[in-house]
């Protein structure tokens, strides 16, 4: 298959959102187990099911087609795919060519490994999700003993040129009263740190409401130690920017329960078996696998993303109100990618 023609009219919602931000998972693995995440016995996909990297470079190529300008690889972790450096390649190739920006969310774990490639093939910055460093507490949430593997990717990271931003969920009763120190940390490193509300996706083990915590609580005891003022910043994602005077850092807020963001969502999200989820709290999908696999795959895939576009939502449904309340949707992060 070959990309769409060029000439074909850009992504619309339709409430007039304009798509420009695809989030392309590559695989639903991780090597961690994050309990706000996934159960510890979590049940992959088949492999079969899962899309080839040939596959997912020509799905990322037709959507480039229509007006896609930032591609941001996710998984699971997405370092943990066999050979996902040939295809952050390939599409490194197409920087300035059709795609002004190629990004990637990675758990830490394997970026020692990879940053320096990953800075080789163009991609000038990466997300990282840590969420405590405090070793007992990060095998308290990822069920694994990898904090200092996740520390040395972070340097390496930054050793290679590339820009980090920490993504921190914020926990109540878990990381709450690290949060202060965990940004400062992150400044004083010059990485900028954005704080996330815990998202209801997929069944964990416990209840989400014991540790769901208000980011607009958080931001009134950080203005009572800090000088926060609004910035000017904007990322293709959903996060709203504040500078910290103190630390002379950016934080970034993503507040999906508390401050509903929808309004401007230019974003959709790709599974690594093919799914598009026009939102990543809907369970509006296309099946884009099938229209891969097609016999005639540009006619099917301009016809899913048409289909995409009208049955894109006007906004999410997350909310965590009670105990025991069973998630927004069946899926796991992991499946949906970040």
């Amino acid at each position: 298959m070959t990309a769409l023609a060029s000439s074909l009219a850009p992504l619309v919602d339709g409430f007039a959102r304009e798509i420009t931000y695809l989030r392309m998972s590559v695989t639903d693995r991780c090597d961690l187990r994050c309990t706000y995440c996934m159960p510890e016995r979590m049940q992959f996909l088949p492999r079969a099911e899962v899309l080839t990297l040939e596959e997912l470079y020509q799905l990322a190529l037709g959507f480039m087609a229509r007006g896609v300008r930032t591609i941001r690889l996710t998984g699971g972790e997405p370092l943990v795919r066999r050979d996902v450096m040939d295809m952050v390649r390939a599409l490194g190739r197409r920087l300035g060519n059709g795609l002004d920006e190629l990004t990637l969310t990675t758990n830490g774990t394997q970026l020692g490994t990879h940053a320096e490639a990953l800075a080789a093939a163009g991609v000038r910055r990466v997300n990282v999700s840590l969420d405590t460093r405090d070793p007992a507490l990060f095998r308290k949430l990822t069920r694994r003993d990898a904090l200092s593997q996740v520390l040395n990717g972070i340097a390496a990271a930054k050793a290679a040129g590339l820009r980090v931003k920490l993504n921190t969920v914020a926990l109540k009763g878990l990381n709450e009263v690290e949060l202060p120190d965990l940004i400062a940390w992150a400044h004083g490193e010059g990485h900028d740190c954005t704080l996330i509300e815990v998202m209801p996706l997929g069944e964990v083990d416990g209840d989400r409401i014991d540790h769901y915590l208000p980011l607009d609580a958080v931001k009134e005891r950080l203005d009572q130690r800090w000088t926060l003022t609004p910035s000017g910043h904007r990322s293709a994602g959903p996060a709203r920017y504040w500078n910290v005077a103190e630390t002379g850092g950016r934080l970034g807020l993503i507040t999906p329960l508390t401050d509903n963001f929808c309004a401007g969502c230019n974003r959709i999200r790709v599974t690594a078996t093919g799914q598009l989820y026009p939102c990543l709290g809907g369970g509006e999908r296309v099946d884009l696998r099938a229209a891969m696999r097609s016999a005639d795959p540009e006619t099917e895939l301009a016809d899913g993303l048409e289909t995409a576009m009208r049955i894109k939502p006007a906004r999410h449904n997350f909310a965590i109100r009670a105990p025991g309340e069973a998630p927004a949707q069946p899926r796991h992060m992991s499946v949906t990618g970040g």
